[in-house]
């Protein structure tokens, strides 16, 4: 039998290999990143070197740089999926370092946003709002305006507009949309925000005090760096639900400046007459008008009107 070595000999030594060594090499040495990487070090690195480290520099040209052969993160082609290779030279060998992708960047990004927007009983299809998707016209360009407005004041988890809006109008103009875009929106510079559909969380907190997360609950709510109530007024509001519940919240955000946004069909002072009234039909002047003092304080009415998207 013919020792392995010299078995090995034989085949690097035959023509067929050495032609395909040789373009391998040429294919190597004529590529962008490896030109850039050997002019920096010149001084460093010599033809020894570079024969030594085919291998490493082949495993680089053979790789996506910049994510430009792959069609998507999970269609990545590299060794390592979502890295990228980088060049380096470490103890006078040339080796390979990876670094995050552009394409992985991006969606921990994403991941990272999502997971800084806490929905409690919104619609998924509401929650992928963004801000370049909502549709623009004269009635609802003052809605979009305020929102912009309040976005460009925005920088980040410090440094917020005290005054959060409330958004009114008639059914499915794109309030609970034009929330969560903005939800979305402050996720990408770090602001944590809670999202929460009024009439079922006030269902909710009912429920709470028998399992008694009511506190904690509660807490939670009122305590988000921006707190955006949904359709409130849509629910039957109780004596202590108002009081207890969302005077609670309102009371604590008023005090501390947070920013705190609301969606309604009602106007102000529709509003404030719908809190009027328990649902023992008991009229409460006085406490409606306390929340409301509460409610146009932490915001600014703006009007979104348009046509009913629901029925599209």
């Amino acid at each position: 039998m013919e020792p392995i070595r010299e078995t090995m000999k034989r085949v690097v030594n035959a023509p067929s290999f050495s032609e395909r060594y040789d373009a391998m090499k040429k294919e190597v040495l004529e590529h962008p990143g490896v030109l850039k990487f050997l002019e920096e070090h010149e001084e460093e690195i010599d033809g020894p070197t570079v024969e030594k480290g085919m291998g490493k520099l082949y495993e680089y040209i053979d790789q996506s740089h910049d994510c430009n052969k792959c069609p998507n993160l999970g269609g990545c082609i590299n060794h390592l999926k979502g890295f990228e290779p980088n060049l380096v030279l470490e103890r006078g060998n040339i080796g390979i370092s990876y670094t995050k992708c552009r394409l992985k960047t991006a969606e921990d990004n994403k991941r990272h946003a999502s997971s800084l927007i806490h929905s409690m009983y919104m619609p998924k299809e509401v929650m992928a709002a963004r801000i370049e998707n909502f549709e623009l016209d004269d009635r609802r360009l003052p809605a979009f305006r305020a929102v912009d407005e309040f976005l460009e004041k925005s920088t980040g988890p410090d440094s917020l507009p005290e005054k959060g809006l409330y958004l009114y109008g008639k059914f499915g103009t794109g309030k609970s949309y034009l929330l969560s875009a903005v939800a979305n929106e402050l996720a990408e510079i770090n602001v944590k925000t809670v999202l929460v559909f009024v009439p079922e969380f006030m269902r909710e907190m009912k429920q709470a005090i028998g399992d008694h997360t009511l506190q904690e609950k509660i807490e939670y709510v009122k305590k988000a760096d921006v707190l955006m109530l949904d359709d409130i007024g849509a629910e039957a509001m109780s004596s202590w639900t108002r009081d207890e519940v969302l005077g609670t919240i309102l009371h604590y955000r008023m005090a501390e400046r947070l920013p705190t946004f609301m969606s309604s069909n009602f106007s102000y002072s529709e509003l404030a007459h719908h809190l009027t009234y328990s649902q023992r039909g008991e009229k409460e002047d006085l406490k409606a008008a306390r929340i409301m003092e509460r409610i146009e304080t932490l915001t600014v009415p703006v009007k979104l009107e348009g046509e009913n998207r629901r029925n599209k």
